[in-house]
């Protein structure tokens, strides 16, 4: 199990990707940008790590019930696992993209 030291550093590293992304610019047509996506995204994903650790940590001091903690751990769990997807899925259309032929 991580952490509090390496959830924190974790949160930061990915609050520093968001911030400094550059995301929202150059939205086609009223649409929303791929970079602002990625954005919400891994805001998304933040939040529900957030949240998990703040029932854990409400679960240690007796506000919360184990059911809250496991389904917030669960969720965070799929938001990373989907993040992970979409980063290899990306990655993989980045390497196609780069052997096509000219």
């Amino acid at each position: 199990m991580a952490s509090p030291t390496v959830a924190a550093n974790a949160y930061a590293s990915l609050a520093r990707m968001v911030e400094s992304g550059g995301a929202g610019k150059g939205a086609a047509a009223g649409g929303q940008s791929f970079g602002a996506l990625l954005k919400d995204a891994l805001g998304s994903v933040m939040d529900a790590g957030r949240k998990s650790d703040a029932q854990t940590v409400a679960m240690t001091s007796g506000r919360a019930n184990v059911m809250d903690v496991v389904t917030a751990v669960a969720e965070t769990d799929v938001a990373v696992s989907t993040l992970v997807s979409v980063r290899d899925r990306v990655i993989q259309s980045y390497e196609d993209i780069m052997r096509m032929p000219i």
